[in-house]
């Protein structure tokens, strides 16, 4: 069982910066590949990067190749998206997960944190 919760959202202008942060709760962070997904307005949910137990591997979503970079940091039971290069199209409630290989899916998640970005 983990809880995250997200934070570093905002309102940011086209071809800005964010940082969004993810903590977790209890014991067992290391064990999960933990990934970042987004919802806009009318849309549905979709996979924006995710970041294996150790760190070594990534994938992200071609929307955001290039522009964004996942991270986590074992010690403080966080991960990371720092997005850069924003562009409106980026607006969307950002959402945290912990994958559960034991469920086969990602069965965590955060509360979300509101990203905005103006053009």
């Amino acid at each position: 069982q983990v809880e995250l919760v997200e934070s570093g959202g905002g309102l940011v202008q086209a071809g800005g910066s964010l940082r969004l942060s993810c903590v977790a709760s209890g014991r067992m962070f290391d064990v999960y590949k933990m990934g970042w997904f987004r919802q806009a307005p009318g849309k549905d949910r979709e996979f924006v990067a995710t970041i294996t137990q150790a760190g070594e591997g990534t994938d992200y979503a071609d929307s955001v190749k290039g522009r964004f970079a996942i991270s986590r940091d074992s010690a403080k039971k966080t991960v990371y998206l720092q997005m850069n290069s924003l562009k409106p199209e980026d607006t969307a409630i950002y959402y945290c997960a912990a994958f559960s290989y034991g469920h086969g899916n990602y069965s965590y998640w955060g509360q979300g944190t509101q990203v905005t970005v103006s053009s």
